[in-house]
């Protein structure tokens, strides 16, 4: 019987996941995987099942992680998720959740974008640690991208977006998640991002301040090629800031979107 083991196609006499990995094991420690599923559970092998031996606490290769996540997925799922390309703009509360929540779904690529450094009152929210402040986010965001899935293809732009740039941003990119404090930098994108990119999605998210009243937070379809997250209402003021479980909420929907977006897309 042939099945891939480590990423080789071999021959095996053995019936049983147990069998097999007594004998190729090192170390009773090691993690099985059968089929993407990390388990030590005896499964009765077929022809063409997928094998890993790992040692615990290693990096797996970049093939038993992609067989990870797409049993996770399902393999028709993740096989579109990874031929995705999003752009998230602003890496504060709502930008740096995005990008975790993408990355850890196996987005192919990503684009990060934000001028900002990692300052003390963004750990309230935001996707940072204490040895990020004085960072780049971008650079920061980067890095902890980098340790979710190393295999992610990701661009980093430490830079104001602003009319003459958005042109030659989002070249290749399906989705465009809006993510800024500012306002004016909101109207921005809104405005120029479809006289460049006419088929990409815009997301934007609005209204996301303070605490409770969670089902408020909406998805909802404004236009062509273009939706909003938020309860539309709830903006930061003196007495009502940025928390974050809404915060994350308002991201969990925009990576949400992005997720459902891109299974349609290839679709089709």
């Amino acid at each position: 019987m042939k099945i891939k083991f480590n990423g080789q196609i071999i021959d095996t006499s053995f019936e049983s996941s147990l069998e097999f990995f007594i004998h190729h094991s090192k170390d009773e420690n090691d993690v099985w995987i059968v089929n993407g599923f990390a388990t030590k559970m005896d499964e009765k092998l077929k022809e063409n099942d997928e094998l890993f031996c790992i040692p615990r606490n290693a990096l797996p290769p970049k093939e038993a992680l992609d067989s990870m996540m797409r049993a996770r997925h399902t393999p028709r799922l993740h096989e579109k998720l990874k031929q995705g390309s999003v752009a998230v703009c602003g890496l504060g509360g709502l930008g740096s959740h995005i990008a975790i929540m993408l990355a850890r779904s196996g987005v192919g690529r990503l684009r990060l974008i934000d001028f900002d450094v990692v300052e003390p009152s963004n750990l309230n929210r935001q996707s940072y640690m204490v040895e990020d402040l004085g960072k780049f986010k971008t650079e920061a965001l980067k890095s902890q991208i980098e340790k979710i899935n190393p295999f992610i293809e990701v661009c980093i732009h430490t830079l104001k977006i602003d009319e003459e740039n958005i042109k030659d941003l989002f070249v290749g990119d399906a989705i465009v998640c809006e993510a800024f404090d500012s306002a004016i930098a909101k109207a921005i994108l809104i405005k120029n991002l479809h006289k460049f990119f006419k088929d990409a999605i815009l997301i934007c998210g609005s209204g996301l301040a303070g605490y409770g009243d969670s089902n408020s937070i909406q998805t909802r379809k404004i236009a062509n090629n273009f939706y909003m997250c938020g309860d539309l209402k709830s903006e930061a003021k003196v007495g009502r800031g940025l928390m974050a479980p809404r915060v994350n909420i308002c991201a969990g929907h925009q990576a949400n979107l992005v997720l459902e977006l891109l299974a349609e897309a290839y679709e089709k």
